[in-house]
């Protein structure tokens, strides 16, 4: 499904983001990158959504090359991935079903769809009761509900979740991960960067782990070892 092929991303100042990255997802995989700040964490990411393109090598999803697609089949190729952030992005003058049926306008959606659609996405992340409820009146772990809610709804290829319980207390973290996991296990891959030991340690899941631009393991049941 994904493929990095000896990829390397050099930049102006002849910084070195990434360099000869190979590696293969596959369908309704579950994999986890680690890796300190400034390993490549994030421009590995960009590189899929096709916000960076690769100084070497090629992006594949499926048998697309994503470096060679014009902005326009950029934005549809996007509509296949669900991205959740750390600071959640919600918007503020919104209420839940309002933040989350904006997505789905985005992508063309009809209104009978929407209506349909957001209360069953908001039942899967355990959030039916809060519908109405605008960000602020939401704690950090209710938000983070909403924003996999938003970035599912769209029933999408990939989810990528980028550092989803940097700002969240273990309880709510722990809650986030099982989302993921029942996510992954209804058959979307799910791809997660994390700092946090526990959540790796927890999943069991595959990991690859980055230093300074390289994947320097990978790991099919892995443990955050860094």
């Amino acid at each position: 499904m994904i493929h990095f092929e000896n990829v390397s991303k050099i930049y102006m100042d002849d910084s070195v983001a990434l360099e000869d990255v190979s590696f293969r997802i596959a369908p309704k995989e579950f994999v986890s990158i680690v890796g300190h700040s400034g390993a490549g964490k994030t421009t590995l990411l960009k590189m899929f959504l096709g916000e960076e393109r690769p100084s070497k090598g090629k992006v594949f999803f499926d048998s697309t090359d994503i470096g060679t697609l014009s902005d326009q089949e950029i934005n549809e190729f996007r509509r296949k991935i669900g991205v959740v952030f750390q600071d959640f992005r919600l918007l503020p003058n919104k209420n839940v079903y309002e933040n989350i049926a904006f997505a789905m306008e985005a992508a063309g959606r009809t209104d009978e769809e929407i209506e349909a659609d957001v209360p069953h996405v908001l039942e899967l992340v355990d959030l039916s009761k809060k519908i109405w409820n605008f960000p602020h009146e939401l704690s950090g772990g209710e938000k983070q509900r909403v924003s996999i809610a938003r970035a599912i709804v769209n029933q999408p290829d990939v989810v990528i979740a980028d550092e989803p319980t940097g700002n969240l207390d273990p309880l709510n973290t722990y809650d986030i991960v099982q989302i993921l996991k029942k996510i992954n296990d209804l058959g979307t891959t799910v791809i997660l960067t994390t700092h946090n030991k526990g959540v790796i340690d927890s999943l069991k899941k595959r990991v690859l782990t980055m230093e300074n631009g390289k994947i320097i393991r990978d790991d099919k049941e892995g443990k955050y070892v860094i």
